[in-house]
């Protein structure tokens, strides 16, 4: 990886309640605004560094997160112009800056009028997530909305003699899943066609939300049972001979075929969203604890624009890896999952 940008992370913390997930980095030394970008199928993340605002000290700055939908690539593009011309630094020229890429390299040089360098997705992932859990405290947390406090963080980074092997299942339009073993050492060990994209495309087609954010945000308010079939339908209770309690869903949106057909007009929007929602999540849960199983990894970190700090996906997850595990794995999750290769570039 060529060019590659480095931090200071002495007493770096994340600041709560920040418009772009910021992270402050008050020792760094200053520098010119740097930026990655990760351009994925639905979206682009953006991760960029700058001074604190106002401050003519040798050090202290930030770095911000943001996304925008890929089809609307050219709010994307209008957004970094106005960020590389707020740079007050007068030591690089536009035509010097450098901008860190997974892809759509030739659009953004042509358009920024900046070198853009390219760099390997995988390698950008695994990058990012290294970096935030090995620098950055009360980053990585667990959810279980069984629990009094659903998020419990991981107060303290982790050194590389704990972390290694772990599972990355990064959730974006499709599914990537690599294992790492080492710093620098890593393989694809697996994948899924059924991702964010996936339940994007489903719920375009059967409800009215115009965003990813608004589908979420119906799901909330479902109550999957009205389209699934669950064990206690085909039970009357609980099959506690195999462990399975009469809320388990047996087959998703199994309910629907047995309505008549003006009946199956009448489905909620939010019903059919949480189903599909748990449909996914459901299914990458079992298939991430599989992988965990088949390479001996006891750390399973999600990622992706997919989660979005969702409690109804991480709690699906999170139940998911501890329903299948008999509770020895815990699902571990990220306050900035979605832009792991955006840091990572």
């Amino acid at each position: 990886m060529s060019g590659r940008f480095s931090f200071n992370a002495t007493d770096a913390h994340i600041i709560e309640l920040s418009k772009y997930r910021q992270i402050a980095f008050p020792q760094n030394q200053r520098r010119p605004v740097q930026i990655g970008i990760d351009i994925g199928g639905s979206l682009a993340k953006v991760v960029w560094y700058s001074q604190n605002k106002n401050s003519y000290a040798a050090t202290g700055g930030r770095l911000n997160f943001t996304k925008f939908e890929t089809e609307n690539i050219e709010k994307c593009i209008e957004f970094l112009k106005e960020i590389i011309r707020k740079d007050n630094n007068e030591n690089v020229s536009m035509s010097k800056r450098v901008l860190k890429a997974t892809g759509g390299g030739e659009l953004l040089n042509d358009e920024l009028n900046v070198i853009v360098e390219t760099e390997d997705e995988m390698e950008c992932l695994i990058i990012g997530l290294n970096f935030l859990v090995h620098k950055i405290p009360y980053e990585v947390f667990t959810y279980s909305e069984t629990e009094s406090e659903p998020m419990v963080f991981e107060e303290k980074v982790i050194d590389e003699e704990e972390l290694y092997p772990y599972i990355l299942v990064n959730i974006g339009s499709g599914v990537s899943i690599i294992k790492v073993t080492e710093n620098g050492k890593f393989e694809r060990i697996g994948g899924s066609s059924l991702g964010g994209g996936t339940l994007w495309g489903l719920l375009s087609l059967v409800t009215n939300a115009q965003t990813f954010d608004e589908m979420l945000e119906l799901s909330k308010k479902g109550h999957n049972e009205n389209v699934d079939m669950l064990v206690g339908d085909i039970y009357g209770g609980d099959y506690a001979k195999i462990g399975l309690k009469n809320t388990a869903i047996a087959s998703s949106c199994g309910k629907i075929f047995r309505k008549k057909p003006e009946d199956r007009k009448k489905v909620k929007e939010e019903d059919i969203s949480r189903s599909l929602l748990y449909m996914i999540s459901n299914n990458l849960s079992q298939i991430a604890y599989l992988m965990a199983q088949l390479h001996q990894v006891k750390r399973i970190y999600f990622g992706g624009c997919f989660i979005r700090g969702h409690p109804v996906i991480m709690n699906s997850l999170s139940f998911g890896i501890r329903f299948w595990s008999k509770g020895t794995i815990k699902a571990l999750f990220l306050r900035h999952e979605g832009y792991l290769g955006a840091l990572g570039a």
